[in-house]
């Protein structure tokens, strides 16, 4: 499925950066690695990439800026890369835009299949799993003064669109489809994130809060010890 498709990766340590290029194009990736934030910047411009890998911690422009950079232009899938599993970096680039991440050292075969998921969720490459196909029956649902166009894949919200991510758009279609339900974070890594394994549940808590403040804050609501849920 990766045939055509173009990665851009951007890495400062020449060694990282090379290894795993020679890997992902082993995949049959297209990739343009770059080692510092400003010439990745220019390359996603000039490219226009399927998804990015951002480390985040380059020179000149670090990663965490760069994926508010690139947000800021695109939906474009973005992978953020970082030393430590509790670094706040792995937070700061959630909360920046970023879809997923890979705590470094990575396994090639880990990386390649989390950028899979990724683009299958983004229906790229070929891949099924779109935004489309986690949409529920019953065209626009109506939740207080939140409108949410199953078939459309827009938004709305006092009559105004809301601009969603890919990822925040299926997370909130798992909810719409079943309002009043408490879906568990496992839940929600296994259907929007596509993961057969076991993920860190913070990518679910900052992609919910991330979702609040474009929906409403008190629309998501925690249970504790349990989840979420939508207010019907």
């Amino acid at each position: 499925m990766a045939d055509q498709t173009h990665v851009l990766f951007v890495e400062d340590d020449d060694v990282i950066r090379e290894a795993t290029q020679l890997a992902l194009e082993r995949d049959g990736f297209v990739v343009t690695a770059m080692p510092d934030g400003l010439s990745g910047l220019d390359a996603f411009r000039a490219d226009r990439p399927d998804i990015a890998l951002l480390d985040v911690m380059v020179p000149g422009l670090d990663g965490v800026s760069l994926c508010r950079r690139i947000r800021d232009e695109s939906t474009v899938p973005v992978i953020m890369l970082s030393a430590r599993a509790d670094s706040i970096d792995v937070v700061l680039g959630l909360e920046a835009g970023a879809d997923d991440y890979v705590t470094k050292p990575f396994d090639g075969a880990v990386l390649v299949a989390r950028i899979r998921a990724v683009l299958r969720r983004f229906g790229h490459a070929g891949g099924g799993d779109r935004a489309e196909d986690a949409a529920p029956a019953g065209g626009v649902l109506t939740f207080g003064d939140l409108e949410v166009d199953t078939e459309g894949m827009e938004v709305r919200r006092a009559g105004r669109p809301v601009a969603l991510t890919p990822t925040e758009m299926r997370l909130l279609l798992e909810f719409s489809s079943a309002p009043g339900t408490v879906l568990s974070r496992d839940k929600l890594l296994e259907r929007v994130w596509d993961y057969g394994w076991g993920g860190d549940t913070r990518v679910v808590d900052v992609h919910v809060q991330r979702l609040r403040t474009k929906i409403g804050q008190d629309r998501i609501e925690t249970v504790r010890g349990f989840g979420y849920k939508l207010k019907a």
